[in-house]
């Protein structure tokens, strides 16, 4: 495999979650494969991995995809998000590949797709996503895993750092009152 932007940055506690690991890239075609862990305590009641987990696995391959197109210059935030479920997902090793659609200056667009072990396509997702210049690369690298202290800061942090600025921001909003 390729060496990609992707080997420079540390996981974000949100992939190590959910098992993320890089199987195949190819930068010069803005594609990538990423495997993932379906774990039975991401199942609902009737034993399906429940859709919001899907849809995080979704985002955090077209996210990489772009940040790895790019030459690991841009982050990105999610826009718009759709993603469309074709079957249910049972608990086992996942599946998602990644293909950036295009990059512009400040807006990236991106397809993704889903599957199972097996090769069955579990959900199809596009999205649009605000490109963010990553000036934390050196933060990071230099092993701090916490964001400088703004909900920017945060967000620039990596793409999945989302669902970090949310819990952040109550904490923000209070030290700045």
């Amino acid at each position: 495999m390729l060496k990609t932007a992707l080997d420079d940055i540390p996981a974000p506690p949100s992939a190590k979650l959910l098992g993320w690991r890089l199987l195949d890239a190819r930068p010069d075609r803005g594609w990538l494969a990423v495997g993932f862990d379906g774990k039975a305590e991401f199942c609902n009641p009737a034993g399906f991995i429940q859709g919001g987990i899907l849809t995080a696995m979704l985002d955090d391959t077209m996210g990489p995809a772009a940040f790895m197109t790019s030459g690991g210059k841009f982050y990105t935030t999610t826009i718009g998000l759709t993603v469309n479920f074709l079957a249910p997902a049972k608990p086992g090793p996942l599946t998602a590949e990644a293909q950036v659609i295009q990059l512009g200056k400040s807006i990236a667009f991106m397809e993704g797709k889903l599957m199972d072990q097996h090769g069955a396509v579990l959900a199809m997702a596009t999205t649009t996503a605000r490109l963010v210049e990553a000036t934390m690369n050196a933060w990071m690298r230099s092993g701090n895993q916490e964001p400088l202290g703004s909900a920017d800061d945060a967000i620039a942090v990596d793409h999945t750092a989302r669902n970090r600025a949310a819990t952040l921001l109550p904490q923000i909003a209070a030290k700045a009152s």
